[in-house]
């Protein structure tokens, strides 16, 4: 039996900017619903950064306890207990779900839940995931699906069923040897948060770096730490084959520089990109358009090629990151209110939550030389931010990159303790249209790693 709705907003899909658009929505008084197929809040609380980081943070502890002796602490026998790991981070999920319907409530938005698709132009045919259809339409519609695991097209990789990022996180066991298939952000946390807990770990990459998208120092600081951790990395290597099922036994062979080999291991997780989740959803009879890689064509503004149909967040190409959302959610809400916001030029800052982590904002040293912009670089080692010393984190450095003929800063990198927090720091000068000399005269607190900064800009060449 069918029943017809209408809303002034509705909403396909309740991640980062989806339910913040909804949510802000009713609270002005509009009617609004949310069609959810599985993960109330997306995938960021459910299965993507927060349970991510949960599982990362258990196996710093993890790390930390094994080498108790050097910080002077007496320890006895040490092992992980996956099912303990599991229940921590289910937990969190669980508080995080019940805070997602406080807030639905509290709004007043309507959590739809079950599968949609598209029938008709802002129409969208709900199969209810306990049981029935609704068909509900919108005035405006906003679309917030996001992206899944790419599986690679291998011989024999689907049939061995891989884990993804959201398995992984589910595990209640220690794999015996995880085979990590991709050397970006989801792949290389986790493999060193495998090897923490106590698992053999492989990394292949098919490219001749890990993280691809950064320079070449990075990537040889990242592989450094990998590899002083036990933690094996193949770079330039081609995947021909899979055998076997993940959780059971694998056989992978690959052609790396060295001639092809063979890798015997218990489990594989691939980590090697994302895809649009914009198939077989009716997105052709509601007039929205695709662009060449099946993410949702949007304009400066995250419209559609639909009269008022908007997309949020990765399915729409954005950079693939919750706080990119959630700024989608704004240029949206700040345009519905008669304003002319756009995403051209944010300035957005990423963090990779290995251990320490890797944390950038504006241009890498390609990025500049690319797009041909001549820059003055200083790097600091870690080692020379005093604070590293009280703790024993010294690895890594920071980088900064400034204008050539004049006093912008253009871009930071760090790859060292606490990154993330210190380069909001830089993004702040940044957004602020600070000279760096400003970060180089500054008083910063002592000893804090942020103090760095001072010693960085001081390193900055002379024009």
């Amino acid at each position: 039996m069918s029943q017809s709705d209408r809303y002034e907003m509705l909403v396909l899909g309740s991640g980062a900017g989806g339910k913040l658009l909804a949510w802000q929505t009713a609270k002005s008084g509009r009617r609004t619903a949310v069609v959810e197929r599985k993960l109330i809040g997306g995938s960021c609380p459910n299965t993507n950064c927060l349970p991510s980081k949960n599982e990362i943070w258990s196996a710093k502890v993890a790390d930390l306890v094994h080498h108790a002796h050097r910080f002077g602490m007496v320890t006895g026998p040490v092992a992980t207990d996956m099912k303990k790991v599991l229940a921590r981070k289910r937990d969190m999920v669980d508080g995080l779900i019940a805070l997602h319907l406080d807030q639905y409530k509290a709004s007043g938005a309507e959590l739809i839940m079950g599968t949609g698709r598209f029938t008709a132009p802002k129409t969208i045919e709900v199969s209810l995931n306990d049981g029935g259809t609704r068909v509900l339409t919108g005035d405006r519609v906003a679309i917030n699906i996001g992206t899944r695991a790419t599986i690679p097209d291998v011989p024999g990789l689907a049939a061995a069923k891989p884990l993804t990022n959201v398995e992984a996180l589910e595990l209640d066991r220690l794999p015996d040897h995880l085979v990590v298939i991709g050397g970006g952000y989801v792949g290389l946390e986790l493999a060193q948060a495998y090897r923490r807990f106590g698992s053999h770990v492989t990394i292949i990459e098919t490219g001749p770096q890990l993280a691809s998208r950064e320079d070449p120092d990075v990537a040889a600081a990242l592989l450094e730490m990998l590899r002083d951790e036990g933690i094996a990395v193949h770079l330039g290597a081609k995947l021909l084959g899979v055998h076997g099922r993940s959780g059971q036994a694998v056989s992978l062979q690959l052609h790396a520089p060295l001639g092809e080999q063979t890798i015997e291991a218990s489990d594989i997780l691939v980590a090697a990109g994302r895809t649009p989740n914009t198939a077989g959803i009716g997105l052709e009879l509601a007039g929205v358009a695709l662009d060449a890689h099946g993410y949702i064509a949007v304009n400066d503004r995250l419209e559609t090629s639909a009269p008022d149909v908007w997309a949020i967040g990765e399915c729409a190409g954005s950079p693939q990151f919750t706080h990119v959302s959630e700024n989608d959610f704004r240029i949206i809400w700040d345009n519905l209110a008669g304003g002319d916001r756009t995403t051209r030029n944010r300035l957005v800052p990423y963090c990779m939550f290995t251990d320490p982590p890797l944390a950038r904002v504006g241009l890498s040293g390609a990025d500049a030389q690319r797009q041909g912009i001549v820059v003055r670089v200083a790097k600091l080692p870690i080692l020379a931010v005093l604070r590293s010393r009280t703790t024993s984190e010294t690895r890594g450095f920071m980088k900064a990159l400034v204008e050539a003929d004049g006093d912008r800063i253009l871009g930071f990198t760090m790859f060292g303790a606490d990154a993330g927090e210190v380069m909001a720091v830089v993004q702040t000068a940044m957004l602020a249209g600070m000279p760096y000399t400003g970060l180089r005269d500054a008083i910063l607190a002592h000893p804090t790693m942020a103090e760095g900064l001072g010693g960085l800009f001081a390193n900055v060449p002379a024009r």
